[in-house]
């Protein structure tokens, strides 16, 4: 008799455990039912669409906000000497006055990059102009900034 009530007291709390998980996964699996979504907007998204899809379109203020993003710049120098670098710089400058130069230090090397294209051909016209001149030519695809626009007040 002392057997029996010490297995209802062990195995009754789990066989109730047991039952009540049963039932809770009967009733999350029968909750799988397909919906409706609604999706509530701000009206000033379309109003800011409307203004870029305006923007790109012309007008005085596209220029300014067109111009910037994504681009090339040729390299033409890779290495670990500062003073080449800036020598490089130097030495392009004097050539190409009209065209920026950038110098960057990633350790262990500095990188003399070149120009502001907006596009791969004007980039590779430029590469093929330094052929001979500088020994690493390569180029590089990344952010540039805007090219300078010339204001007069006529």
């Amino acid at each position: 008799m002392k057997k029996a009530s010490v297995y209802s007291a062990i195995f009754g709390p789990i066989s109730g455990c047991i039952f009540f998980m049963a039932m809770f996964v009967a009733t999350a699996a029968s909750a799988q039912t397909r919906g409706t979504v609604d999706v509530v907007k701000d009206p000033r998204i379309d109003t800011l669409a409307a203004r870029r899809a305006g923007l790109k379109g012309g007008g005085p203020t596209a220029a300014i906000y067109s111009t910037t993003g994504y681009g090339y710049r040729v390299q033409i120098y890779n290495g670990s000497s500062r003073k080449e670098a800036y020598d490089v710089q130097a030495r392009f400058n004097e050539d190409h006055q009209g065209i920026r130069t950038y110098v960057s230090y990633v350790e262990p090397n500095y990188k003399v990059r070149v120009g502001d294209f907006r596009t791969r051909m004007e980039a590779e016209k430029l590469l093929q102009e330094l052929k001979g001149k500088f020994t690493s030519l390569f180029i590089i695809p990344g952010k540039i900034n805007p090219p300078k626009i010339a204001t007069g007040n006529d």
